[in-house]
C-alpha cells in the first residue's frame, strides 16, 4: 500500500528517512518493520517562531517497494539532421531554450561569447584578488551564465513561470542530487 502524508518535524527527523519512518510509524499508528521506503515529495521550513519546524510531503511505502523513479526521464530525439537555431548565450535561459528546441526536433547552435565554467573561475577568482574584470568571462559572460555560480535550486514556485517541477527533473537527469526535488 502507498499513502501520502502531511507531517510537521522537528529538523532532526525531517533529514533522516530513518527518524521519518519512525515518527510516522508513531504518528499513524503503523508497525515500523512494514514500512519498505519513505520518498519526500516537498519540504519546508517554517521558522515562524521559536521552535523550528519542518513541513514535510511524504509518500509512505507499506509492504511495498518503490518501482516508480524519483524524478521523471525525459526522452530526447536525434536533431543531428535537423534545422538548425541559433541561440545566444550559454546561460540557464540559453540552455533550457535549446533543450527546449530538441524536444522540439530542432537543432540548436548554442554561441557563448564567454569562457568555459573552469577557465570562468579562475576569471572570478582574479575579480576577488585584484579588482580586475575580464569583459568577456566574468559573473555574465560564460557557460553557465550567472547561474554556474547558484546552488540550482530555483526558489520560485509561480505558475506563470513554467514548470519548476520539470526543471528540477531536467537537473537530475543531468546530474544533481535527487535532495531537490523536496
Amino acid at each position: 500500500m502507498i499513502q501520502e502524508y502531511q507531517i510537521r518535524v522537528v529538523p532532526q527527523v525531517a533529514y533522516n528517512e530513518e527518524n521519518i519512518k519512525a515518527f510516522i510509524a508513531k504518528d499513524k499508528g503503523i508497525d515500523a518493520h512494514t514500512i519498505n521506503h519513505v520518498r519526500t515529495l516537498k519540504r519546508s521550513i517554517d521558522a515562524r517562531h521559536r521552535d523550528i519546524f519542518v513541513n514535510l510531503k511524504v509518500r509512505v511505502y507499506i509492504n511495498e517497494v518503490p518501482h516508480d523513479d524519483v524524478f521523471v526521464k525525459t526522452e530526447y530525439p536525434d536533431v543531428s539532421h535537423a534545422p538548425r537555431v541559433i541561440v545566444v548565450g550559454a546561460g540557464p535561459g540559453g540552455l533550457f531554450a535549446a533543450l527546449k528546441l530538441v524536444e522540439l526536433s530542432l537543432r540548436p547552435i548554442v554561441l557563448e561569447r564567454g569562457k568555459d565554467v573552469r577557465e570562468r573561475k579562475k576569471d572570478l577568482a582574479q575579480i576577488s584578488r585584484t579588482h580586475t574584470v575580464d569583459p568577456e568571462s566574468n559573473y555574465c559572460f560564460g557557460e553557465g551564465g550567472a547561474g554556474a555560480y547558484s546552488d540550482g535550486k530555483l526558489y520560485t514556485r509561480s505558475k506563470k513561470r513554467g514548470s519548476v517541477e520539470k526543471i528540477l527533473n531536467v537537473f537530475c537527469q543531468h546530474g544533481a542530487s535527487t535532495s531537490i526535488l523536496a
